[in-house]
């Protein structure tokens, strides 16, 4: 060993130099080729795995965010604009929105599933609870009470729900406040019968809507009336307040013609003729209205006064029997027992109503007011013809059959 070291000393030193430069370049080629060759691709790769890495840490450090319209806790909140919930930094899994009432409020998401909106908006005076879930986190609970409207209004309709009329019965809505904005109005409530036929609206004023189809229900028809007016805007500020659905039934046709000119009433029941009775309508001057009347009201008895329908004190009858309203101004076909039977049929004495023979106390099941007025029924037909008086006004009771179906469905608002 040290003949070895004695010899390697006795090198020229610019041998050792040489060798030294040698073994200093051997030393950095490999470790140049190392670094240039595996060990850069292993660096880039490990870089780049290292990069996302990172990315996905930092992904997964964020937590989605979901966002209530209206806010959380909203005491007052409005309900003229639909709710929504929004997420950022993820996607929706489920949205729920219920309210106190048991109802839940129907919605969509956008296509990227980060917004959903409810397609109504919600009710008012309501409180609604959110349940929002985000892809793969916790869900997240929020809760609004809508403000309770104003003012508002409702319709008064007629037939009585789960009542049985005549086939001339008209679906009639009358509204608590005016309507202005008919469209929207008209828009919530919908008509529908079974058989199915096109019904159609028809407003006779802006307190006043009647629906019906072209010609007479048929007989047997079940129809529906659905009210969805519950935070319908039907004027400014002013909101209507029903949601619900009402079922009539149509009974047997009954379609009675009276004609002044022969004074007679014929009576047709689903085609055929039930009854003819002698009847005296108005008089010269106090003539009948002519044309297509429907029943809207019944009374076993009523009284009767002429001062209530613009005639002074010429009459005033506390039990006229058997009356049957056919207009809002006085119109009835009614029995009466203070006229001699011999004018039925023969005269036409009346103040514009038309009369049938009666008797007193309206028991006496053998006279002529009795035996109509127990064949009918609210909704039923009654045409005068041969009057002397012009056509009565469709919107003068439940008589919107005078219109064309032209001139009907004009008066339509959408």
């Amino acid at each position: 060993m040290g003949v070895s070291h004695i010899s390697n000393r006795s090198e020229k030193p610019s041998e050792r130099w040489s060798r030294r430069g040698i073994l200093t370049v051997l030393g950095v080629v490999p470790a140049a080729v190392l670094t240039g060759c595996s060990g850069s691709a292993g660096a880039a790769e490990s870089a780049s795995s290292g990069g996302a890495s990172a990315t996905a840490s930092v992904k997964a450090a964020k937590t989605p965010t979901v966002t209530v319209s209206p806010a959380d806790g909203t005491k007052k909140a409005d309900f003229s604009a639909p709710v929504t919930v929004t997420v950022t930094d993820g996607t929706f899994a489920t949205v729920k929105v219920t309210g106190n009432d048991g109802s839940t409020l129907a919605g969509t998401f956008n296509e990227a599933k980060t917004k959903w909106t409810s397609t109504k908006n919600p009710y008012s005076g309501t409180k609604y609870t959110v349940a929002a879930q985000a892809q793969g986190a916790a869900a997240k609970t929020a809760t609004f009470t809508t403000k309770s409207p104003g003012e508002t209004f409702v319709g008064y309709f007629t037939p009585e729900a789960n009542s049985t009329s005549g086939v001339g019965m008209p679906v009639s809505i009358n509204f608590t406040h005016a309507v202005k904005d008919r469209a929207a109005v008209q828009k919530a409530i919908t008509v529908t019968a079974e058989p199915a036929v096109e019904v159609v609206g028809h407003w006779f004023s802006d307190t006043r809507l009647d629906f019906r189809p072209e010609t007479y229900w048929a007989a047997g028809t079940k129809i529906t009336l659905s009210l969805r007016l519950k935070d319908v805007e039907g004027q400014d500020g002013i909101y209507g307040i029903q949601s619900k659905d009402v079922t009539f039934d149509i009974g047997r046709e009954q379609i009675s013609t009276v004609d002044l000119s022969s004074k007679e009433m014929v009576v047709k029941r689903d085609g055929k003729t039930l009854a003819t009775y002698p009847v005296s309508g108005g008089n010269a001057q106090h003539t009948t209205w002519s044309g297509i009347m429907v029943i809207s009201e019944r009374f076993k008895q009523t009284r009767m006064e002429s001062s209530t329908v613009g005639l002074g004190d010429e009459y005033d009858i506390s039990d006229v029997p058997h009356a049957q309203r056919l207009t809002t101004s006085g119109t009835f076909v009614h029995g009466n027992y203070w006229a001699s039977t011999s004018v039925f049929g023969n005269e036409n004495t009346s103040h514009g109503c038309v009369g049938l023979h009666d008797a007193k106390g309206a028991n006496n099941t053998s006279v002529a007011g009795y035996k109509f007025y127990d064949s009918s029924m609210l909704g039923d037909v009654v045409i005068v013809k041969n009057s002397g008086e012009k056509t009565v006004a469709a919107d003068n009771g439940l008589n919107g059959w005078n219109l064309s179906w032209a001139d009907w469905k004009a008066g339509s608002a959408v």
